[in-house]
């Protein structure tokens, strides 16, 4: 009912209640209740509003990122770059709903193999931050973490690690430790520090910010979950493969619930449990 009655609204003020409610659930760790709302609200808006609207816009936006979060990253790209067109010609290159979109969709290029593609367009929106809203705005350092994923992704390992150096430390100043951005960025260190072999390094940061993601966000949270995966895969490079086992076996148990068995991330710890049953000879038992 609150769903409809949003999507019927003539209110400004409620269409602005129901882009937060999107964000809310997303953030949350539940984007296939977003993605229902937010498909709901692009339909009918477009309907009402025209493409164009702002309001309509917001929802295309948002319901591009659930398709995102679901792991369904061509049809978020194909609804990101309509996005993306529209809001460039009706707020403007630099403005930050314009910017974010950006953002989303060289998530999606990343995700689809076209990273140099991702590379660009997130350079670009990192300078278009950097000049409108300043070096430590949250959403300046958002920019700064894709491009380091961009960087590691075509083999500048070294790079991304000094970039995520960077950008962790700022957030840490300008949001505090906890902070969920914060701890994104303390996940992505850790996988650059693994990745160019200082394993127990990583090993620890990972494990801290599995332990304060689990505090802040809960031990369900897909932003959780990709800690309990990295730690995993730390433990099983130093060799305490049941401790990586179990971790894994808890890791996939919580991504087929929360995310669904066929999700990219689920998928991904089950390959990563098999590994660790046939390193301990078990390999009958593999999911």
């Amino acid at each position: 009912m609150l769903a409809a009655d949003l999507a019927a609204t003539g209110n400004p003020a409620l269409r602005e209640l129901a882009r937060y409610t999107c964000w809310y659930l997303i953030e949350r760790g539940d984007p296939r209740t977003a993605h229902q709302l937010a498909s709901g609200l692009h339909r009918q808006w477009c309907d009402r509003l025209g493409q164009d609207h702002e309001h309509t816009l917001i929802a295309a936006h948002y319901r591009a990122w659930t398709l995102q979060e679901m792991g369904r990253h061509t049809e978020s790209r194909d609804l990101n770059q309509d996005t993306l067109a529209r809001r460039r010609r009706v707020l403007g290159h630099d403005h930050p709903d314009t910017l974010y979109t950006a953002h989303n969709l060289a998530i999606d290029l990343r995700k689809l193999g076209d990273v140099q593609a991702a590379r660009d367009l997130d350079q670009d929106t990192l300078e278009r931050h950097r000049r409108v809203l300043g070096q430590d705005h949250p959403a300046t350092l958002r920019a700064l973490g894709e491009l380091a994923h961009d960087l590691r992704a075509l083999g500048e390992v070294q790079a991304a690690r000094d970039l995520n150096q960077d950008t962790l430390e700022r957030r840490r100043r300008v949001l505090g430790p906890d902070h969920p951005d914060t701890l994104r960025s303390a996940g992505f260190l850790a996988f650059d520090l693994r990745e160019l072999g200082e394993i127990q390094a990583a090993r620890d940061l990972n494990h801290n910010t599995l332990d304060r993601r689990r505090r802040v966000l809960g031990h369900d949270h897909p932003d959780t979950l990709n800690s309990a995966h990295n730690l995993a895969i730390d433990l099983r490079a130093l060799g305490e493969v049941e401790a990586a086992r179990d971790l894994d076996q808890d890791t996939l148990d919580r991504r087929r619930r929360v995310l669904g068995h066929d999700h990219p991330d689920t998928l991904a710890s089950a390959a990563n449990l098999a590994t660790d049953l046939r390193e301990l000879g078990e390999a009958d038992d593999a999911p």
